[in-house]
């Protein structure tokens, strides 16, 4: 859910081993930490990424950026943010400490997305992160040269690691072709797109959740209607963002027998990282579909 911006103080997190053969480390910022673990593993023992966004407990959207992360970003030599105005936040802060030699990848630019792209859940599209890995790659060689060799072949060795994921998807759309679900927020539609699955939840009413905006009464009758009259096989949540429509939506879908699953905006951590998150959604969505089994939190 989008909500407001706050100043003031925030938590992040260091990864990389900041150790190098030369004695220099590239200082890398991310906006969130799905981003920032394919820096990590991009640039490896050559980068140290700190991750604003890295609570997978709480609205990624709602929370209070310290002057610490300033400082941060106002340090970094490579910044990467998804755009699409859902971390904005970093466009100010880099204005405000400008440096021509900092390097920005813009995920919404990369893929060369207008603003009036209306998922910005852009993580979740299985076309994104190879191309935000070879974008690093070819960063990190700019400020690192003598290891631009090392960089690459990183990123072959990331792109490669996703085939698990994209082969669980493929057999999704294959097995449970048109798959009917419901949502509440377009946090996972590009994946349930990739996998074949029909939405049935107008994207106007998963529009308005994700802004915080009271979706119309219509729009709540219609999507109680997918529960009550078994028209979906499986219902699709926001874990980090809930409320009360959204603990209605929760209660009706499981008085009709139908599983639930809980998905991210921020890569829950420890125990993940961005190959073995996105396939851990994707094996929920086969196990409710297959096995009616609920996954409310990974």
């Amino acid at each position: 859910m989008i909500g407001s911006l706050a100043l003031g103080a925030c938590s992040s997190t260091s990864s990389g081993h900041g150790i190098t053969t030369n004695g220099r480390i590239i200082r890398v910022v991310a906006a969130e930490n799905e981003y920032g673990n394919v820096a990590a593993q991009i640039g490896g023992k050559y980068v140290n990424v700190t991750s604003v966004e890295n609570n997978p407990n709480t609205d990624p959207h709602s929370y209070e950026v310290s002057p610490g992360v300033a400082r941060a970003v106002s340090a970094a030599q490579l910044v990467i943010q998804n755009g699409v105005g859902y971390d904005a936040f970093m466009t100010k802060i880099e204005s405000a400490s400008a440096n021509s030699k900092r390097q920005v990848i813009d995920v919404q630019n990369l893929l060369r997305l207008p603003d009036s792209t209306p998922n910005p859940h852009l993580w979740y599209d299985p076309k994104t992160m190879p191309k935000v890995a070879n974008s690093l790659a070819a960063d990190f060689a700019t400020l690192q040269p003598t290891n631009a060799s090392y960089f690459k072949t990183n990123a072959a060795t990331f792109i490669a690691s996703l085939q698990p994921w994209l082969a669980a998807i493929a057999r999704f759309k294959a097995t449970y072709p048109n798959t009917p679900v419901a949502t509440t927020e377009p946090v996972a539609d590009y994946m349930l797109e990739a996998s074949g699955a029909h939405n049935l939840t107008p994207f106007g009413f998963q529009a308005d959740i994700m802004n915080g905006v009271d979706p119309s009464p219509q729009d709540v009758t219609l999507q109680t209607g997918l529960f009550a009259d078994h028209k979906v096989k499986v219902f699709v949540y926001n874990q980090q963002v809930t409320d009360s429509l959204t603990g209605t939506f929760i209660t009706a879908a499981k008085k009709a027998g139908i599983p639930v699953i809980g998905v991210y905006e921020t890569m829950p951590v420890p125990g993940f990282n961005y190959q073995s998150w996105m396939l851990a959604e994707v094996e929920a969505l086969q196990k409710a579909v297959a096995d009616k089994i609920s996954t409310v939190k990974l």
